[in-house]
């Protein structure tokens, strides 16, 4: 009879393999190590073979998991995209040679490659041109996305020579590099968006955006490494791979051929204490046996090749001693614990502080004060505590509680439905919010003041001569002029760069006020849509959900800003202060303006002019920038490669479609 733990234990290890892997493939948010999720799979993978009885077609251990996404169109793999076997020790490499020993007779060679940290993809080409890209989906059905990859620049559109097959798939993983990473967290944080876990979630969370041109900005890398087809050059995968890289792919320079298994040890061995160097992340090596007969020969189980084997690295993890949490609140109310830790060595850095993310987190670990903590780097990259050594804590340690008011300012938390973090409401006197805010709003690619720093608000702000970005404006030499930091000159300068910010553009002063979920691109396209401030002040949910890329969640988190009497008050008086907060050009007195009362469709890309340089100028000429065809619009400019769908529905409603030139003709 079969045991009801059992029963109990194979349903718990399905149920939070299920989860996992909706966690990592779907909302690409991983909350374990691969280390930890491969020994849960081995762990049912075992009791399912020891009772049979509780076999279940549906189990993790029957399927791959997906990454399939709403929004694009599914495809079919010609070549079922099988994960491979994996093992993190040379025990079980070697049990892998013995399986291969067993089948294959004579010699045989193996070919190591690097095992990208990424997330992967097949590529099809038809007569020497990019044909398909898509994703891996669940080794039979991926997502296409073929125009998202075409803009990743590594991968080429079209070949060179003239000796590739006239079809054929190549297969590899899209990257993103370190420094890439980096500065598309380092721009996340600033628009107070959640940064990215690790390189692997960023590549796989841009592959899926459902805007091209926001993908290319965002620089992804692609490696490949797996040639197929019906009619390849040789009849080996190293000396296709080689030649894959005359026809223009990148591939790895660090590909080696090795006659035996000590070549491939000192292989990963190399590269598991050089993995460092590289400018993108890898989690282990792959080997393959070379040979086409011979990896025919060996054949597959329903799963994974029976002639190819990941080896991956154990991610790096040491002891340290958790010290005490700090609470850190951000610009937006949200409120980090951060561990302070002993500091310690871990992957070529000092670590001495790692974030413990959020209240749910805390209470997983089940960490206190004085704890032995194991640390390791989520991705190589950010630290994390994985773990609690129970057997060194110390006596009388208290259970640690999340903290239910605000360190700075003292207001009572909340905790929004569906979201994990606490905030603090005090919008308007809590210090780092509106040290925060301010921060931002001068930042770069909001107002860019130059000579107005972190250090320097924080200057400012101490001394009570800012409280709020309006105040900059009422700023004087004489205020400046003596304190830490402001010499004449300094102070000079300080008082003209914020003056000749008043002529920063409206997307900008949009994107500065620091709305949450408006980042940067949201708000160049709530400035085209709405041309005035009063008219994003005013607009109705259903208004703003028109504007392109807003959907329900950022168009209420805009209608929320603008209905506090306080931001209002602000925008008020940025207006006073001079600031741009229309796109209206004086050029055009109201009864010359030839589009007044027009509602206008922009679609495809123009030869003279960029698609949101033509958006302004349908605004200052009095018109209104739809961002879908409707029966309230006015005419459809047409460039090439517009949408099909707004062609056929600009046609079907009887809707003017007009040229560059022709638009040009009309406003002349």
């Amino acid at each position: 009879m079969l045991p009801k733990d059992i029963a109990k234990r194979v349903q718990y290890l399905r149920d939070e393999l299920n989860r996992h892997n909706h966690l990592y493939y779907v909302l690409a948010k991983p909350e374990i190590s691969d280390f930890e999720y491969d020994a849960m799979l081995k762990d049912l993978e075992a009791l399912e073979k020891k009772y049979p009885e509780l076999a279940d077609e549906n189990s993790p251990t029957q399927r791959v998991g997906s990454d399939q996404t709403e929004g694009f169109k599914q495809v079919t793999h010609r070549y079922p995209m099988l994960s491979l076997a994996n093992t993190y020790s040379f025990e079980e490499l070697e049990d892998f040679h013995e399986r291969v020993a067993k089948v294959l007779t004579g010699q045989w060679e193996y070919v190591c490659e690097l095992k990208y940290d990424g997330t992967a993809i097949g590529l099809t080409y038809r007569n020497g041109r990019l044909f398909q890209a898509v994703t891996r989906g669940d080794g039979t059905t991926g997502d296409d996305v073929t125009n998202n990859v075409k803009t990743i620049r590594s991968v080429p559109l079209t070949l060179h020579g003239d000796d590739f097959p006239t079809e054929f798939e190549i297969r590899g993983e899209v990257l993103m590099p370190h420094a890439i990473f980096e500065e598309l967290n380092t721009q996340r944080a600033e628009q107070g968006e959640t940064p990215f876990a690790n390189p692997r979630n960023a590549a796989a969370g841009t592959l899926k955006l459902l805007n091209p041109k926001v993908v290319a900005e965002r620089k992804l890398d692609c490696m490949l490494y797996n040639l197929l087809g019906e009619t390849l050059p040789y009849n080996n995968h190293y000396q296709n791979l080689l030649k894959s890289r005359d026809w223009g792919f990148k591939i790895s320079e660090h590909v080696r051929l090795c006659k035996n298994l000590e070549e491939v040890k000192a292989f990963i061995d190399h590269w598991d204490t050089s993995r460092h160097s590289l400018p993108f992340d890898i989690d282990g090596v792959v080997i393959k046996v070379n040979g086409f007969s011979q990896q025919e020969e060996l054949g597959y189980t329903s799963k994974t090749p029976r002639w190819a084997i990941a080896y991956k690295f154990k991610a790096e993890q040491v002891e340290t001693t958790l010290l005490s949490i700090d609470y850190q609140v951000g610009r937006t109310g949200a409120v980090t614990p951060v561990a302070n830790l002993h500091p310690v060595q871990l992957a070529g850095t000092t670590v001495k502080r790692a974030s413990l993310h959020n209240a749910d987190q805390m209470e997983l670990l089940g960490i206190r004060i004085g704890d032995t903590v194991l640390v390791e780097k989520g991705g190589e990259i950010i630290p994390k505590i994985v773990g609690v050594d129970l057997n060194q804590r110390p006596d009388h340690s208290e259970p640690l509680h999340f903290i239910t008011h605000c360190p700075e300012c003292g207001t009572k938390l909340v905790r929004f439905e569906s979201e994990a973090k606490h905030y603090c409401p005090n919008q308007t006197g809590c210090p780092p919010q509106l040290k925060g805010r301010i921060i931002h709003f001068v930042s770069r690619k909001a107002m860019n003041i130059d000579g107005l720093g972190e250090e320097t608000i924080e200057l400012l702000f101490n001394e009570g001569l800012v409280s709020d970005i309006a105040d900059l404006y009422d700023l004087t030499y004489k205020q400046l002029v003596g304190l830490e930091r402001f010499a004449d000159k300094s102070a000079s300068n300080a008082i003209a760069n914020i003056a000749k910010s008043k002529e920063e553009p409206l997307h900008k002063v949009i994107y500065g006020l620091g709305i949450r979920y408006v980042g940067e691109t949201t708000a160049r396209k709530l400035s085209s849509h709405f041309g005035l401030m009063d008219n994003l002040k005013n607009a109705t949910f259903e208004q703003l959900m028109e504007v392109e890329d807003v959907g329900e969640i950022v168009a209420q988190s805009i209608l929320s800003f603008f209905a506090d009497k306080k931001n209002l008050y602000l925008i008020e008086r940025l207006e006073k202060a001079g600031l741009r907060l229309n796109v209206e050009s004086t050029d055009f007195p109201e009864g010359e303006k030839k589009l007044n009362g027009m509602s206008v469709v922009v679609s495809g890309t123009f030869s003279q002019i960029s698609r949101d340089a033509l958006k302004e100028l349908i605004i200052k000429h009095g018109g209104k920038v739809q961002s879908a065809v409707s029966a309230s619009t006015s005419f459809l400019v047409a460039g090439e490669n517009m949408g099909p769908a707004k062609l056929d529905k600009a046609t079907r409603l009887g809707i003017k479609i007009i040229t560059e030139n022709d638009f040009f003709k009309l406003i002349d």
